[in-house]
């Protein structure tokens, strides 16, 4: 995934230690730790759905200071099956988030996660919110229909020329369902139109994603090894509503609004517009709220990393945000 060249970062650091997590008699997880075993625990949790973790998202956290742990999700990244839809639905995730801590006998801990990770960080965070002790939270979206048409019909606005490759894989007698059409085709039985499909749905996201085009992260997302992952959980949780009630995070936000949490959001945000980063905000009074200007949506974009890691950095020495 992303690869940052941001000079606000930490040095790369290594995992001290990994391993494969089997959550139920179909899925495992790939987890790891990094940092100082001894430090402060904090979770990545990666977006997508689908798009898995990178070396590069351990340097948002001072190794000496933190224990990072990073994970993939359900059919993501080096979980395995890479793809999987089946027993995948973001209570799961929950579900798996717990299981992971208890694992690693961690008793509470710093949440961190952008676009999709946001949303699941909100949703753990609200059926755990005493295993949380604070949310780092980046280019929010909440799951709700408005956000998942405005990745179908809205964002063309900004990116016509990339949502016409997009549509231009569907025959014209069902480009009315893009996302019912692009179900099939994920989901059929044809190993190479899963993958063409994936590769088209991934490279659309990716394309999308920066202020400044950056042709070489679409050609990442095109790797099966992330195309797969990335266009068919995405998808699956498109069709499958997240797996939240209309609105969920929003009603469910007394549950956690006692904590502290900083959002950052760019201004110009196509994938996730800053308008749902705002919502939060109204339900959230005592969050720190940061507007990059200069940015879009990635957490590569130079301005989004440096205010991720000054995030990180002011829990550190504050325990507050």
């Amino acid at each position: 995934m992303d690869t940052y060249a941001v000079t606000d970062l930490f040095p790369p650091v290594k995992p001290y230690r990994s391993g494969k997590l089997p959550v139920d008699n179909l899925h495992t997880l790939y987890w790891e730790e990094s940092g100082n075993p001894e430090g402060v625990p904090v979770l990545f949790l990666h977006g997508g759905p689908g798009a898995g973790t990178a070396p590069s998202h351990r340097q948002f956290f001072d190794p000496a200071y933190y224990r990072i742990v990073l994970f993939d999700q359900r059919g993501s990244g080096q979980s395995t099956p890479l793809g999987e839809p089946r027993q995948n639905t973001t209570q799961l995730l929950v579900d798996d988030i717990e299981q992971l801590r208890e694992m690693l006998a961690i008793e509470d801990w710093l949440i961190f996660g952008g676009s999709w990770g946001s949303t699941l960080a909100l949703a753990y965070g609200q059926a755990h919110p005493q295993r949380c002790t604070g949310f780092i939270l980046r280019g929010i979206f909440l799951g709700t229909q408005a956000e998942i048409d405005w990745f179908l019909q809205g964002m063309p606005l900004f990116f016509p020329d990339e949502h016409a490759q997009f549509v231009k894989q569907i025959p014209e007698d069902e480009r009315d369902d893009l996302l019912a059409a692009y179900v099939k085709r994920l989901f059929s039985d044809s190993p190479t139109e899963n993958l063409r499909a994936a590769q088209a749905w991934s490279r659309y996201e990716a394309n999308c994603l920066h202020l400044v085009p950056r042709p070489e992260v679409a050609r990442m997302f095109s790797a099966a090894s992330v195309a797969l992952g990335v266009g068919r959980l995405g998808a699956h949780y498109f069709c499958n509503k997240m797996f939240l009630s209309e609105g969920q995070l929003i009603a469910q936000m007394d549950r956690i609004r006692h904590l502290p949490a900083v959002i950052i959001q760019g201004r110009y945000d196509v994938v996730c517009p800053p308008r749902t980063a705002w919502q939060l905000r109204q339900a959230w009074p005592l969050a720190t709220f940061e507007v990059v200007d200069d940015a879009g949506h990635a957490a590569s974009e130079p301005g989004i990393a440096s205010a991720l890691v000054a995030a990180t950095e002011r829990f550190k020495l504050t325990g507050s945000l």
